[in-house]
């Protein structure tokens, strides 16, 4: 069912790379129709967006009014919840705050020994806009974690829009939207949702940001935006790679990798082994549980296509491997986890120790479960505060830092043909004219 190697054999790396290999294919179809979507939201706002939506949710309205959720739906939703699941959702719910609490940046500033100050401020960004997949597909932990982290940064005003089609609503996304703080939702999706966010109709406010998950639509309409918004990333499909030396359960690492492969048939889950014969203990837990897995088909596809054990001959070895994949998720299930996690890298996520599944984070543990994919967490990091807050450079110069700061200047812009640039450094440090009046 699974690419089993072993980092000994002829062209092992190739192997290796061509397996981690993955470039999203961008269908022509798609990008012209949401070209095509986003320029008529440009242009005719609530008119257009109301058209897709009927046409595509199957919702027939003729106001923007009635594709707004009311405030008191969503508190209305979230205490229409059993007592169980609206504990576990405010469980989850004050570890993510927390967690996202102690990133905030402050701002600060310096003196530079001649009198002048130079700092940075820290501000928010005054209006992000959140994506959420709507219908069967709803994903209240995602907007934990997309609404909170913008919160603790202090933006003003958050605005969501999830898709329900034919009116199919998600009483636990209203919910967790109402914990979160989310200050108004519009039952939209698709480009047209990105494009009333980015551009603003006559209801939907512009926003600033846009974040969340959505499908090949939705991740063309953000990139085609960007630059007029800021967007969170382009996600790829779901990543685990487990290192494993034979210590942990081979069920538990069966059912780890089956926890990303679920997600999607494209998801990719890896396994680097240190023990040989743990890489058959895996391979024949995973023949045991599958049957019993609700999303077998999806799980065997994903392992097929892109599964992979590898046994390797160390677990340096490995984290040098794990290093080269810069993963989504990243397990490391061996002794002494802490030691091994020094040696990686790239990853997304890193979970240390038998006990920290993936799943724990994809929930409720408190970092962010939104995480760079495609290998881009070599130069990328999950999303956060930081993703919310913008930075300022401040400078007050004072009249004899100016003097020295200006020969630097001048010399500078003349070398770079500029003389405008240099004539304002050295009037600076010419005697100030005495006032005409």
């Amino acid at each position: 069912m699974m690419l089993h190697l072993n980092s000994q054999q002829a062209q092992f790396h190739k192997l290796f790379q061509d397996r981690l290999a993955f470039e999203p294919s961008l269908d022509a179809s798609v990008i012209d129709a949401v070209r095509s979507v986003l320029a008529d939201v440009r242009r005719q706002g609530d008119e257009a967006v109301i058209r897709y939506t009927g046409q595509w949710d199957g919702l027939s309205v003729s106001s923007m009014a009635q594709l707004e959720v009311p405030l008191e739906q969503m508190q209305e939703a979230f205490q229409g919840l059993d007592a169980a699941r609206r504990e576990a959702l405010e469980t989850a719910a004050e570890r993510i705050r927390r967690f996202h609490e102690a990133q905030k940046q402050s701002s600060w500033s310096m003196d530079d020994g001649q009198g002048s100050e130079l700092g940075q401020r820290i501000t928010p960004i005054d209006r992000a806009g959140l994506y959420v997949p709507g219908g069967k597909a709803a994903y209240p932990s995602s907007v934990l974690m997309n609404a909170i982290p913008a919160k603790v940064a202090g933006v003003r005003e958050l605005i969501m829009v999830v898709p329900t089609p034919r009116g199919e609503r998600n009483e636990l996304v209203l919910a967790a939207a109402f914990l979160a703080g989310v200050d108004r939702i519009f039952t939209i999706g698709g480009a047209q949702a990105v494009g009333a966010l980015a551009y603003g109709t006559e209801s939907v406010p512009a926003v600033d940001k846009i974040v969340g998950p959505g499908n090949a639509y939705v991740a063309e309409a953000k990139r085609q935006v960007f630059g007029r918004v800021g967007i969170d990333m382009i996600a790829g499909p779901s990543e685990i790679l487990v290192i494993s030396d034979g210590s942990v359960s081979p069920q538990w690492v069966a059912m780890d990798l089956f926890s990303q492969a679920e997600h999607d048939e494209m998801a990719q889950s890896i396994l680097l082994s240190s023990d040989p014969q743990h890489s058959l203990d895996v391979l024949e837990a995973i023949e045991t549980l599958l049957p019993e897995m609700p999303r077998r088909a999806v799980i065997e596809k994903s392992l097929a296509d892109r599964g992979l054990i590898v046994d390797v001959q160390s677990l340096q070895e490995a984290c040098e491997l794990a290093t080269l994949a810069a993963p989504e998720h990243l397990e490391i299930l061996t002794h002494c986890p802490e030691q091994w996690a020094e040696k990686i890298r790239h990853a997304g996520a890193i979970f240390m120790g038998p006990y920290a599944s993936e799943s724990l984070g994809d929930y409720c543990a408190g970092p962010n479960h939104v995480l760079p994919t495609m290998r881009s967490a070599r130069f990328s990091s999950p999303l956060g505060v930081y993703d919310f807050q913008k930075r300022t450079s401040m400078l007050k110069v004072s009249k004899e830092s100016a003097q020295a700061l200006g020969l630097v200047a001048s010399e500078l812009a003349w070398g770079e043909g500029l003389a405008a640039h240099a004539r304002a450094a050295e009037l600076r440090m010419q005697p100030v004219p005495k006032p005409r009046y």
